[in-house]
């Protein structure tokens, strides 16, 4: 038997078509609903001329209609493209060049809403025929930059994304899921499949605020909720200043399940979680779009284990390479064999993290540091080259160097270090920010800028010495 994304629905909508699927605010779609939109929308998809194999790019959006989109391509075996809507036009024009030949249609929100208008009116439709869809097919292609700072396609197919989000033999109740995640990013599509095969409830904040997330909650009543420690924070300074005034509190009783992770997570962001949730589960998630949920801390290992992010996932293998490098086999890692692109493997098979890591006796695995010199910013991956070659065409920079410096909340947070032009008035964090605005998105925007005389490179390629030019700032930060 196949396992094929699209029966998620098909058979969701004959054994509980009148069950909340999906919303975003507080417009939503049962299960028959969104099959039977996704359906239409599939139609539309093949009358303008896409086939299996062939990629639909959408700017992902927080909408029903990316979901739609998502599903119409599973259906026909085409394979949905999401691109983060904060990229600008260049930057998403990179990633698909990425796709090349196979990329058969591109969207915008005006283009997916006249697809979802011509889909509505066809009224009922046959299901499309699905015989021939091969279950390791790619059926979603997420855009990362991995551990090698260059953005590359993670096509994930179908027989992967069903065992990454596979509830267990029998669909128990789960109740609504609340996903803080944008819908370009892998976490999101997991957290919904992982709802959707236990027919359960996918609930997205009409926006990542604090109030929004808390509204979200007490609204559906949500049971689950995953959010990077950044979004926790927000959330607990959000219920702390909301006491302090003396205002109502919002009702969070419902969460059964609090998780956390992308991110460094901090012993007091789990003592804080723990006191704004004290009837949840809390646990500490490590994973990457290449290979899906990898390990999971939990229970009294939160606070003996601290510093860990856990044991294996069901059918996870791990090993440390020579140069300390945690890299890993089992059943959720993406397939390369379904794209050319360089997928980062070894010889023998495992895929390669970029993650230095340690695996005590018992098991438990702890990151200590990154192979590569990308940044990992809340759950975003930066590179520095990248920034560094928009940061040196700026007025007064004579040279620059972009790292990543600790941060609690964002697990880094992207810094520039400037060497003033001579003669010319040395630039600010404001001025540096500008000038990145329309080149570059949000999340690759320096969040910190120092002044320093050099910026420390090797002698002979003249490379940025990275690890000293953290220490460098950290040191004159703290003296």
């Amino acid at each position: 038997m196949q396992l094929l994304v699209s029966d998620i629905f098909r058979n969701a909508a004959v054994a509980v078509p009148d069950r909340l699927a999906y919303a975003v605010g507080d417009q939503g779609w049962t299960f028959r609903e969104l099959d039977l939109i996704s359906e239409q929308a599939a139609r539309c998809l093949l009358d303008r001329g896409v086939r299996p194999g062939d990629h639909v790019a959408y700017r992902a959006d927080l909408s029903l209609a990316t979901v739609a989109l998502f599903i119409a391509t599973a259906k026909i075996g085409a394979v949905f493209a999401p691109i983060d809507p904060a990229l600008s036009q260049g930057e998403a024009a990179d990633l698909e060049r990425l796709v090349g030949s196979d990329l058969s249609l591109s969207l915008d929100r005006s283009g997916v809403e006249r697809l979802l208008a011509e889909a509505s009116a066809l009224g009922g439709v046959e299901q499309v025929p699905d015989d021939g869809m091969d279950e390791r097919a790619a059926h979603v292609l997420f855009f990362t930059s991995g551990s090698t700072g260059a953005p590359k396609g993670i096509p994930v197919s179908h027989r992967v994304s069903m065992l990454r989000s596979h509830p267990g033999a029998q669909p128990e109740s789960r109740g609504p899921a609340l996903c803080p995640f944008p819908l370009f990013h892998m976490a999101a599509w997991t957290i919904a499949l992982q709802q959707w095969q236990a027919r359960a409830a996918v609930i997205l904040p009409e926006t990542f605020q604090a109030d929004a997330i808390c509204a979200g909650i007490a609204a559906y009543r949500a049971e689950r909720i995953y959010c990077i420690p950044a979004i926790w924070r927000r959330v607990m300074d959000h219920v702390d200043e909301m006491r302090a005034k003396g205002a109502p509190l919002p009702d969070l009783s419902s969460i059964r399940f609090a998780d956390t992770g992308t991110s460094a997570t901090p012993p007091t962001l789990i003592e804080g979680l723990k006191d704004l949730l004290p009837q949840a589960q809390v646990r500490i998630f490590y994973g990457s779009t290449e290979a899906g949920p990898v390990t999971c801390l939990e229970g009294s290992a939160l606070t003996e284990r601290a510093g860990s992010c856990g044991l294996p996932m069901q059918g996870v293998r791990l090993r440390i390479s020579e140069a300390g490098e945690l890299q890993i086999r089992g059943p959720s890692v993406f397939e390369p064999e379904s794209m050319s692109a360089d997928a980062g493997f070894t010889a023998d098979g495992w895929l390669r993290t970029g993650d230095l890591a340690e695996i005590d006796a018992d098991g438990f695995v702890a990151i200590t540091g990154r192979a590569k010199e990308v940044i990992r910013s809340g759950g975003h991956s930066v590179s520095p080259t990248e920034v560094e070659g928009v940061l040196a065409t700026l007025p007064g920079v004579r040279d620059v160097a972009v790292v990543g410096l600790p941060d609690p909340d964002w697990g880094e947070t992207v810094c520039a270090a400037v060497v003033a032009e001579l003669g010319q008035a040395p630039p600010d964090l404001a001025s540096i920010r500008e000038g990145c605005a329309a080149r570059l998105a949000a999340f690759k925007h320096p969040r910190r800028m120092v002044l320093v005389d050099q910026i420390p490179r090797t002698a002979s390629t003249q490379q940025v010495r990275r690890g000293a030019l953290v220490a460098q700032i950290l040191e004159e930060r703290d003296a």
